[in-house]
Order: structure tokens, then sequence, then C-alpha cells
């Protein structure tokens, strides 16, 4: 079980050393999953403990609100990625505006005397401390100092360019979905709890699960092929399965609000209530407003079969 830390620089415990890595870690994407399982391994070939630094809220929060990212995952959710990567001990430093004026200096200073850590390892370009003025080189000049050695990853997608979760934002403002799960290493993934919508689905004759999602990023507006499931034991709904998820405002309708529904092709169990999880795997088409309701009916009854042959064609 990862120990988790919810502590300001000052009001941490000493537990060192550790192995550890730094950062947001927004997305976890296939560069931070890279970033900690080394952490681990290392730590473990050590018989070190493996730490994660990291931050919450977003530092663009505070240091520029204008400018705030709608984030890939929940604070709850990068736990859960850190957890699975194998590291011992999560610390989630509170980020305030004091903190965020900490020189470099200052911030070494207190995760060193907390952590002590044996290696550090960011990505190359990582920055931290007052204005960003904290790099790579910074944490080389004091890694030799106080016997900390420091690795760092060149965070490359696989066409060679930059690996980011702004460059995953982009995709998916895009609806690249397939795009995003490349950078990610995995499929973009909503999840929360099943609520009551306005039951039009059910009366066009295609039942919805509407969703309560938990993170502030979504996929364009549009129609996808989803796998869905239960991260917790529910049996009306066995293991994965194919979904066929809508995010936008149903135009066809007036004075709709933006939903992410999910149809469930020969499911009729009732999930209000339940906690699902999405994994967005293929967009379909973006978002239309159809004339008739007739209309409506029958683009989704296209929707779902080329849903369904896309589905089909991935598990052959």
């Amino acid at each position: 079980m990862m120990e988790v830390w919810r502590h300001t620089l000052e009001a941490a415990p000493v537990a060192g050393p550790f192995v550890v890595t730094l950062g947001t870690f927004d997305g976890v994407h296939a560069g931070h999953r890279e970033l900690l399982r080394t952490a681990a391994q290392r730590a473990r070939a050590a018989g070190r403990r493996s730490a994660v630094v990291t931050f919450d809220p977003h530092p663009t929060v505070v240091v520029a609100p204008q400018r705030k990212p709608k984030l890939l995952m929940t604070l709850e959710q990068r736990l859960e990625a850190f957890e699975s990567e194998g590291m011992d001990l999560a610390w989630v430093i509170p980020f305030s505006r004091a903190f965020s004026e900490l020189s470099p200096a200052a911030f070494l200073e207190g995760m060193h005397r907390a952590l002590s850590p044996v290696e550090l390892h960011v990505g190359s370009a990582f920055c931290f401390g007052r204005d960003r003025s904290g790099t790579v080189a910074t944490l080389e000049a004091w890694g030799a100092e106080h016997g900390c050695a420091v690795h760092t990853l060149a965070l490359r997608a696989p066409d060679g360019g930059r690996l980011s979760s702004t460059r995953i934002r982009e995709a998916l403002d895009r609806g690249e979905i397939e795009a995003a799960a490349e950078l990610l290493g995995h499929p973009y993934t909503l999840t929360g709890v099943v609520v009551e919508g306005d039951r039009r689905g059910r009366h066009l004759g295609f039942p919805t699960a509407n969703l309560a999602w938990e993170q502030e990023q979504l996929p364009a507006y549009g129609v996808y092929v989803t796998e869905a499931f239960l991260p917790h034991h529910h049996p009306s709904l066995g293991g994965p399965r194919l979904g066929l998820t809508n995010v936008g405002e149903k135009p066809t309708f007036e004075g709709q609000r933006l939903t992410v529904e999910t149809h469930l092709p020969e499911f009729e169990g009732d999930l209000y209530g339940a906690r699902l999880q999405l994994r967005f795997l293929h967009r379909i088409r973006g978002e239309a407003r159809f004339a008739s309701v007739d209309e409506l009916r029958a683009q989704i009854t296209r929707d779902v079969a080329a849903g369904q042959a896309w589905w089909a064609a991935r598990r052959t």
C-alpha cells in the first residue's frame, strides 16, 4: 500500500532516504510512467524506497489562473496511477502563492530534509522554484554537493515530437482519440457516477447512462466508441463492454446542457448510482443538428452499427 503525504514543505516528517521523482504528472502519460517505473525499479534494486513528489492544485491555477489548463486527471486518479507503477510514497505538496515564491534552493532544502534523496529522476525540461528558475542544471549542481545522482529522461512521443500533457489536451480538443491514447500510453478515460438524465435516449429507443464526469478535460463534441466498465463489482454489467458515447449539448433539442451519455447495446440493467469508467477508443463522427427526431433516430442506428463493426474488427 502506497503511503500518501499531504504536508507542506515545512510540516513533512523526516523519512528518507528515497529514490525520488518530481513533477505535476497531469494525465500520467507514457513519459511520466517511464519516470515512475524507473524510480521504483532503481529503488528496489538498491534496497531503498521510492517517492514521487507532486503538487495540488496544478501550479498554473495559482501563478497564472487565466491560463489554467483543463486537467486530464483528478488527484485521486494520479495517486492510483502512482501506486500502480510501484511507488512507495506520494508526497502531495499543497501549491500556494507562498510556495510558488520559494527559491529553488529553499525547495531543495525542504525536500532534502524530509526525503534525503539518493537519486532524482526528472524530465529533461523539468523546472521548479520561483519563476521556474530552477532547471536540471540546478538539480545537477545541487546533487553533486549532496551525494544525489540526478537522472533525466527526454519525454518524446512515438512520432519524435514533444510528449506533454498540453499536447494530449490539444489532441482531445480536436477529437483525435487515437493520437491522445498513443501519447498517454492508454486510452483517455472519463470516470464518474451514473445519474438520472432527461431520458430522451430511452424515448428514442436507445437508453443511455448519463455520466457525472470528474475530469475537467473532455474530448471534442461528437460520438465515440468507448469501452465501459465498472471498477467496483456490479453484477449487471459484467466485464468491459462496448459503449457508444455522445459528448455534447444535443443540438437537435433546444436548451440542453453539456452531457456525456453512453448507450450500451443489448444492456438493460439499472446503473444509477454506479461508478462507471469510459475508455475512449475511436471517434465515429462530430456533433450534428438534425431536422427531426426521426432523422436523429436513424443516425443513432447508423452510429450503433458503425460502433459494433469497429468493436468487432478490433477484437478479431
